[in-house]
Parts: structure tokens; sequence; C-alpha cells
């Protein structure tokens, strides 16, 4: 029982931490706790309501994180990096100090706020997106 409560703290501070806490519905709660009593269950041996509970529980998981997925922008993935980087002016070797700067620039003069249109500034911080995925994905990894 004390691994089911250290595993159900480490949810919830990971939620905390990461800011997902305020994405969480009644429905992510039960099937975290659904989970949770899968494996109490396995461990007592009750192998079919415990792959009943874990099958429902990855389920409701799974299909809420395809609709995390379906929420991002479309044109974010789907923008070369050279329209990215045309888009912002930037250079083949820019770095993320100069992606933000050419950003924040270039935001002050397209956002709806200050007189530019909506999809512009969705196409800007969607350039932004590409630049900053595309250097984080080629920068090499200590290990």
């Amino acid at each position: 029982m004390s691994l089911l409560l250290l595993a159900a703290a480490s949810i919830g501070i990971w939620a905390w931490r990461t800011g997902r806490w305020r994405r969480f519905g009644w429905g992510d709660i039960a099937a975290i706790v659904a989970g949770l009593l899968a494996i109490r269950l396995m461990t007592r041996g009750e192998w079919l309501p415990a792959l009943v509970g874990a099958g429902w529980s990855a389920g409701w998981l799974w299909f809420g994180r395809r609709e995390w997925l379906r929420r991002r922008p479309a044109f974010a993935a789907a923008m070369p990096i050279e329209e990215a980087r045309g888009l912002l002016g930037l250079p083949a070797a820019a770095d993320a100090a100069m992606i933000r700067a050419a950003h924040r620039r270039l935001i002050q003069r397209v956002h709806p706020d200050a007189g530019g249109s909506a999809e512009l500034a969705r196409r800007v911080n969607g350039a932004r997106d590409v630049l900053l995925a595309e250097l984080n994905r080629s920068r090499p990894r200590a290990s």
C-alpha cells in the first residue's frame, strides 16, 4: 500500500512541477487511480481485474494524449526550416539567442494588439518553435 501512495505522490509532484496539473480532468485522475489499483491487484495475484483496469487506464491516457497532440497548430510541424528562417530573417548558423531576438523583434510588429494579424503572429510563433526544436535536435548531447 505504501508503494501505491508513493507512486500517487510522485505523479502528483510531477504534474505540479511540469504545469500539467491544470490540464488534468476527472477522467485523467480516474485513469491514474485505475492504473495504480491495477498495479495493486497485480501484486495480489488478481490478474483479470488488473488487466481490465490497466487497459482502461492506458486507453484513456492514450486517447487523451492524442487529443493534446491535435491541439497543436498543424503548421508548426509542417513548416519547412528554410521557410521559418526566411520568415524570421535568420542565417543557417543562428543560435537560440538570435532566434529569440528575431522573434521578439518581429512579433512586436505583427502581434494583433499592435495592429497585426493573428494568423501572421501564429506563423511567427510557429517559425520560432520550429527553429528552436531543430536547434535542440541538432545540438550534440553530452553523455
